[in-house]
């Protein structure tokens, strides 16, 4: 496909918007690629690029072999993507840290409407898909309660996470965000995020390569989950779309408990930075949480979440129609 820089500073933009949806838990980078339309390129271009590159590469040339796999629309939308990520880390690592309550209610909010988005897609209700429904909630709701197997910050565990996560770029409808916070790991991504742009703006490269390794090490995850998942989402969703999609549906309800806004916690652990961080936490009701509550506003950041993934779904819509 021919484009000009015009062209690609559009799907720039698109790209800013998708990374913009990664960061924030419940909202698909694959749903604005969907309604952007671009997601059938996005995913056609991913599942073409293999080692054959290399091979192209030595036999024709490197540009033919770069416009051959559509390298330029990758570069100006991961580019996009990139931007969008590392400056909105920094608000929300704030966020994280003074209003904790209003953040994760609205993450609240919106995984709340994605079970709905989900749900709603299944076409037939049988006794199957119910107990499927059931035991992926079961599963995740022990996920959410259980204690970490390792730290957020091990080097295996940001590449499992890494693999993982990958799996917002391939479905829309599921956040690879909203999958770190289900794994305890997305306040240490964007520890990490945070690192890396704070040495690339301050040109500390000490400080830049603390970061750069790890997020290497995510992006090798990621690949690899990439190429596998878009192979076995394909065939899931060809062979067992309702299964899949209650599967989907559980695993988000039971997630809901990671969600919840009041907290009491009960162990910490002390991060890279040496700043000690809740490392347990167990949800409680408003009437025993350890501070002012702020009922009103956490329903309304709730209210606001939800209805911005119920936006999301009508544009999605259109966009189909």
């Amino acid at each position: 496909m021919q484009r000009s820089l015009k062209d690609y500073l559009v799907v720039s933009v698109k790209g800013i918007a998708m990374g913009a949806a990664d960061v924030v838990p419940g909202v698909s980078g694959g749903t604005i690629a969907f309604i952007s339309g671009i997601y059938e390129e996005l995913i056609s271009t991913i599942n073409n690029l293999d080692l054959n590159f290399f091979k192209t590469w030595k036999n024709e040339g490197f540009v033919t072999s770069w416009k051959k796999y559509n390298l330029s629309f990758l570069l100006a939308l991961f580019c996009g993507i990139a931007i969008s990520i590392l400056s909105l880390a920094k608000i929300i690592k704030w966020l994280l840290h003074n209003e904790p309550l209003l953040l994760w209610s609205f993450f609240f909010g919106l995984v709340l409407a994605s079970i709905l988005y989900i749900g709603k897609q299944i076409t037939t209700w049988n006794p199957k898909v119910l107990i499927s429904i059931i035991l992926a909630a079961v599963i995740s709701y022990f996920i959410t309660i259980a204690e970490p197997i390792a730290s957020p910050e091990s080097l295996w565990y940001l590449l499992f996470c890494g693999f993982i996560a990958i799996i917002a770029m391939i479905l829309p409808g599921v956040s690879g965000a909203f999958i770190l916070l289900i794994l305890g790991a997305y306040e240490t991504f964007i520890g990490i995020l945070n690192q890396f742009r704070e040495g690339l703006t301050s040109l500390d490269f000490n400080l830049m390569w603390q970061a750069f390794y790890k997020i290497l090490i995510i992006a090798v995850g990621a690949i690899a989950g990439l190429k596998l998942f878009s192979k076995i989402l394909n065939w899931m969703f060809n062979n067992h779309k309702n299964m899949t999609l209650a599967l989907l549906t559980g695993f988000m309800i039971g997630s809901l408990n990671k969600l919840w806004p009041w907290k009491k916690v009960l162990s910490w652990r002390t991060n890279s930075e040496g700043i000690e961080v809740p490392f347990i936490e167990k949800s409680i009701f408003p009437s025993n949480f350890d501070g002012d509550p702020r009922i009103i506003l956490v329903l309304l950041f709730i209210t606001v979440g939800f209805f911005l993934i119920l936006m999301l779904e009508r544009l999605a819509t259109k966009k189909e129609d």
